[in-house]
């Protein structure tokens, strides 16, 4: 498109917007500094983009916005403009309904990385409003919380998930990311120990550490169950392999007993059974 067919286009199509620069310069046609042009997007709001550096630039993309309003049929024009006035707190609410391949475990999390962080910051925005400058500002906010990296990137992803839906649908004319520097979160190292270690620490720690150590190398996540039963009231059940705590019904519970081959690698150096001790 010549330089003479948009600037024509800009003077006769009403509703196309217009191209500027916000600088004081008094010849602006000669200026360095960037057009910027203002138009309304599907949903009516009006919207300013900057950095076109030549106005043949600032022309082409008042054209595509309009070209993409004028063929967008109405029907969806109308749901990407109901999609945009919604509050994000309703848009996140049935955005977690229809992940269906969500597991309990992964709708708990995102539910409480909603309640605890997201929400309470941008519960009442409308969707449409959201930009890289938002969201910056959101990230900010959680680091004067002192919130720690590894729930801020937990939280910038769901919000990430939840606004790029959005976009994609169409409630979101611009890239809110664009430019946003996400939180990065770097675990430290873990240095598994190795048998003589483990052998080691037990020589020296006390008898609850040294439990606790049998069922951190034995029982993975079963760890806390297994530490918090009273070691004196665990008795044996060879027949299904599984230990059960006396005391009243209401506080018994089956409490897994080591793997036998896990014991045979891990028994301990001093001979004979010790008092407490899960045994096979």
């Amino acid at each position: 498109m010549s330089q003479e067919t948009c600037t024509l286009a800009t003077k006769l199509i009403r509703g196309m917007g217009s191209s500027f620069k916000s600088c004081n310069c008094a010849r602006q046609s000669r200026c360095p500094h960037p057009y910027a042009i203002r138009y309304r997007d599907a949903s009516g709001r009006q919207r300013e983009e900057t950095g076109y550096f030549t106005q043949q630039g600032a022309l082409d993309r008042l054209a595509e916005i309009y070209d993409e309003k004028r063929n967008t049929p109405r029907p969806q024009a109308e749901l990407k403009r109901e999609l945009g006035k919604q509050r994000f707190g309703a848009y996140a609410s049935t955005w977690l309904t229809r992940q269906r391949h969500y597991t309990d475990g992964s709708n708990r999390t995102v539910n409480q990385l909603l309640q605890s962080q997201i929400l309470p910051a941008l519960e009442s925005r409308r969707v449409n409003t959201f930009t890289s400058t938002v969201v910056e500002d959101f990230i900010i906010s959680m680091e004067e919380g002192n919130v720690g990296l590894a729930t801020q990137q937990n939280a910038f992803d769901t919000l990430k998930k939840i606004l790029l839906d959005a976009r994609r649908k169409g409630a979101i004319p611009e890239d809110p990311f664009a430019g946003v520097i996400p939180p990065e979160y770097i675990p430290r190292q873990v240095t598994i120990p190795t048998l003589d270690e483990i052998h080691a620490l037990k020589d020296t720690a006390s008898d609850p550490l040294r439990l606790l150590i049998d069922l951190m190398s034995g029982c993975g996540h079963r760890n806390g169950e297994g530490y918090a039963a009273n070691k004196l009231l665990v008795q044996g059940h060879p027949d299904h392999g599984r230990g059960r705590m006396d005391g009243p019904q209401e506080h018994r519970h089956d409490v897994p007993h080591l793997p036998a081959s896990h014991i045979r690698l891990h028994r301990p150096r001093r001979q004979g059974p010790q008092r407490g001790a899960l045994t096979p």
